[in-house]
């Protein structure tokens, strides 16, 4: 709910370059990241014509494949502006530990599991598959995907892990993440944990649809 404080873009690449990720500017004026492996990439996709998700725009691409000279991408995940960059740089942090970034760990449990945890509930038709935050204005869900969520699988109407966040129902969306089907649970969850997590984070604007619902927390 806190929002991405208009530095989505400088801290994900703060954490990629910190990582030892390779990076360089396309001609469309994209920023791309590549880890040592070659097995890893993330794009700052904004300057260019980017997905819409929710009515958002989508910031950062992230996707991995299995081999380096693999053209198809194994899976693919999708991060509107607005998405808590301590979210998205947790999920870039698990991806650039794990050895085989094309390989799941997990079931879908561990996600709804990894939110429950830091007191999401999970939803009361879909407990396996789908939880809330308390105040019902964020949600993580394991449903079918938008198209053109890019995917090793080419089958139609394959389930994903979709979230977002609605301060006000029926209104404009803060943020939205979409990952494809093949994305691994346990990548999926260092994302929910990170966004469902109690800890205060650092903010200089706060996004205006949120007010009232964010405990404030003075410095010392």
């Amino acid at each position: 709910m806190a929002g991405d404080d208009g530095v989505l873009a400088h801290q994900a690449s703060a954490t990629l370059t910190a990582a030892g990720w390779s990076c360089w500017t396309t001609a469309r004026r994209t920023l791309v990241y590549v880890s040592p492996d070659a097995l890893r990439g993330a794009e700052w996709v904004l300057p260019d014509v980017p997905l819409l998700l929710g009515g958002l725009p989508v910031a950062w691409e992230i996707s991995a494949r299995a081999e380096p000279d693999q053209v198809l991408m194994a899976w693919t995940a999708y991060f509107t502006t607005g998405t808590p960059p301590e979210a998205l740089s947790a999920f870039t942090l698990a991806l650039d530990a794990r050895p085989d970034p094309a390989q799941g760990l997990g079931g879908p449990d561990s996600v709804v599991a990894a939110l429950t945890a830091q007191g999401w509930q999970p939803d009361m038709d879909h407990p396996e598959t789908t939880a809330w935050d308390t105040g019902l204005t964020s949600c993580f869900t394991l449903c079918a995907l938008p198209e053109l969520i890019e995917d090793q699988d080419p089958r139609e109407g394959l389930a994903g892990w979709q979230a977002w966040a609605e301060p006000i129902a029926g209104q404009q969306h803060l943020w939205c993440a979409t990952f494809s089907h093949s994305t691994p649970h346990d990548l999926v969850g260092a994302f929910a944990a990170a966004l469902a997590s109690p800890a205060p984070v650092k903010r200089r604007v706060l996004p205006e649809a949120a007010v009232g619902q964010i405990t404030l927390v003075l410095p010392d």
